[in-house]
């Protein structure tokens, strides 16, 4: 089933077109300064969300590999895309607080576990990977 999902003003609103149903938890440096805390989002391909308002969509390159998307009028943190070559070129990272009904979208795994707060726990036990480890799967050229 397809989700729907907006900045907080709604100047951009967006539509995913595949499944949604498992999401991440990333605990690097720049995903807490940007988000407020870790930031939990879902992968989706690039033809797999259509967004409504782009022209109200800022991006920041944020390191060699990724961009982040935020909304131009109300600061919203929306998505970081993959901008690296490879496999995962283009991929959306959206963020699950701007998700219109986030109810079946399951929390499934952490990244950057390395350089989590010690303070920060979830129930039970998450697979995860350190950002070494991130990195090499979507940006292997920048190592």
């Amino acid at each position: 089933m397809s989700k729907t999902g907006s900045c907080l003003c709604g100047a951009v609103k967006y539509r995913v077109k595949s499944e949604v149903s498992r999401a991440g938890a990333c605990h690097c440096g720049m995903c807490r300064k940007w988000s407020g805390g870790i930031f939990l989002a879902f992968q989706v391909a690039p033809g797999d969300v259509d967004f409504e308002g782009k022209e109200n969509i800022a991006c920041y390159a944020s390191s060699d590999w990724a961009e982040r998307g935020f909304c131009r009028n109300c600061g919203s943190s929306l998505f970081y895309r993959v901008t690296a070559g490879g496999p995962h070129q283009g991929q959306y990272h959206l963020g699950m607080g701007t998700l219109d009904e986030p109810d079946g979208v399951a929390l499934t795994s952490e990244i950057f576990t390395d350089q989590k707060p010690d303070g920060y726990r979830f129930a039970g036990d998450l697979p995860g990977m350190t950002g070494a480890e991130v990195i090499a799967m979507f940006a292997p050229d920048s190592e």
